[in-house]
């Protein structure tokens, strides 16, 4: 067990190593394991940005822990336990003596099942499926205006002061250089910070929602451990707490996932947030580069110099975005267009990648339906087709206003529509180019006629409509559509 302990905790942690198969150390607590609970106690200590050093302070961040993870993890968090003294002077749970401290009992799960053991779980629909959790929960989060800002200013300066403080086995350069720019970016993005506090941005957030804080479970994504120990880390703007998911997949490698899990939450957003939510993605490489500077003082404290070096030189690198651009991924039902356009994305723009947005999607959002509820003919009318290519174009011109690559996927089917989107990017001042997916329509009906579980409501006879009047671009990069797309998305993005 590492760091000093007082007599009663190294007492306590006696008593619970005798009942429990092993006890771990986290930067927070200590945490006994037997085969079919966890117990978890504070450490009895302040540590600079968590205060636990008295019986109240720790029974107040347990209730806390307790309050805030139930309504993501029920099943998991059980109730905060009693320590108390026996009259022998052994230690007992809920006894009538003395309480000398307080645990939270948990449910034991896998450990092996927490994303950050496998990362390589996190596939395209797991993504998908926690970018749409993750705004679920943001849309019904108690509201919290005078968070936002006013949080992510004051870890800004805990970064900078904890990353100096344990500077050993860093560049000091780098340090300062990264707490300046973090400083000026900041400063920049002040005005926008607070105008989405004050119009609902600024919630109570699970604040800590990286990959070693969600568990997998019968396929679906469970977080767990929110910040519970001070509100400045917790009431924060809903899209820096995303934005440790991001940064923490980007991290390690899984740049698809975190670019689909950004399409999903803005997508699922959309569907409670108004104004606001595209534009507050100008400030999105500010809180990746935040998420990455709380990661490295973390392990510079955990004595791992190469992985903090690691994570200062990422937290800089996204304060330098690659720039924006506009880019469609056409062609008729079936043919890959969404596959496609999700394999470009993480190589577009400013990390995670480009948003994706999706004409299937924002249909189903017009109509207030879930991503993949059916929709009737009706829904597809000339009207309705029109009102979602402008309600996608309009999201693409606010993403691109903020920064953001965009890959419009869509049929595309007439010059028209074609040409709108290349004068969008023409009048936003960003390069624009496109991919026309093309198959046999054979394969086309074959692909169509099977799928299931997708935001397209297109059949097979819907498919040969489209044939018979589809009118392929000039100027966009024909795609085999029957061949591999990974290497071919990756040229095209790369061109």
């Amino acid at each position: 067990m590492s760091g000093s302990l007082s007599p009663l905790e190294a007492e306590i942690l006696a008593w619970l190593s005798g009942q429990a198969e092993r006890v771990i150390d986290t930067a927070c607590a200590h945490v006994a394991l037997t085969p079919e609970v966890a117990w978890k106690m504070k450490r009895h200590a302040d540590l600079g940005y968590a205060d636990f050093s008295t019986l109240d302070r720790r029974k107040w961040a347990l209730d806390r822990e307790l309050e805030f993870n139930r309504p993501g993890a029920p099943d998991i968090y059980r109730g905060v336990r009693r320590i108390t003294r026996t009259i022998d002077g052994g230690l007992v749970f809920d006894g009538t003596g003395e309480t000398l401290d307080y645990l939270l009992e948990m449910r034991r799960f896998d450990e092996g099942a927490v994303l950050s053991a496998i990362p390589e779980a996190v596939d395209g629909p797991l993504a998908e499926a926690m970018g749409r959790m993750i705004a679920r929960q943001h849309a019904t989060a108690p509201l919290r205006p005078e968070g936002g800002l006013a949080s992510l200013a004051y870890t800004v300066g805990s970064n900078a002061r904890l990353l100096r403080q344990t500077c050993e086995g860093l560049d000091a350069r780098q340090v300062e250089t990264l707490v300046e720019l973090t400083e000026l970016e900041l400063e920049t993005q002040a005005a926008r910070l607070a105008h989405r506090s004050a119009i609902g941005y600024a919630r109570r957030c699970h604040g800590d929602l990286h990959l070693g804080n969600i568990l997998l479970e019968a396929g679906r994504p469970v977080p767990f451990d929110c910040i519970e120990f001070d509100d400045l880390l917790s009431d924060i703007d809903v899209q820096y707490d995303l934005a440790f998911l991001l940064m923490d997949l980007v991290f390690r490698g899984r740049g698809e996932a975190a670019a689909r899990a950004l399409s999903a939450w803005l997508d699922e957003s959309a569907r409670a947030f108004r104004d606001g939510l595209h534009d507050g993605l100008a400030a999105l490489p500010l809180m990746l580069s935040v998420r990455a500077a709380v990661r490295a003082h973390v392990a510079a404290h955990s004595n791992d110099p190469a992985l903090a070096r690691a994570y200062v030189e990422a937290a800089i690198n996204h304060l330098s975005p690659r720039p924006p651009m506009l880019t469609a991924v056409g062609g008729l039902s079936g043919s890959g267009k969404t596959t496609f356009a999700r394999l470009a994305a993480p190589i577009l723009g400013a990390a995670p990648g480009a948003v994706v947005l999706r004409t299937d999607e924002v249909r189903k959002r017009l109509a207030r339906v879930g991503p993949t509820d059916p929709l009737p003919p009706a829904a597809y009318a000339p009207e309705a087709q029109a009102l979602a290519y402008s309600r996608m174009l309009d999201e693409a011109q606010a993403l691109l206003a903020a920064g953001r690559a965009v890959i419009l996927d869509a049929t595309f089917l007439d010059h028209a529509l074609q040409g709108r989107a290349q004068a969008l990017a023409a009048e936003a001042g960003v390069p624009f180019k496109g991919a026309w997916m093309t198959a046999p329509l054979a394969v086309l009906e074959a692909r169509v006629a099977t799928r299931t579980g997708d935001a397209s409501d297109a059949t097979v006879e819907v498919l040969r409509g489209q044939a018979e009047r589809a009118e392929p671009p000039a100027g966009w990069l024909p795609i085999d559509a029957t061949a591999p797309l990974g290497e071919q998305a990756e040229i095209w993005a790369w061109a």
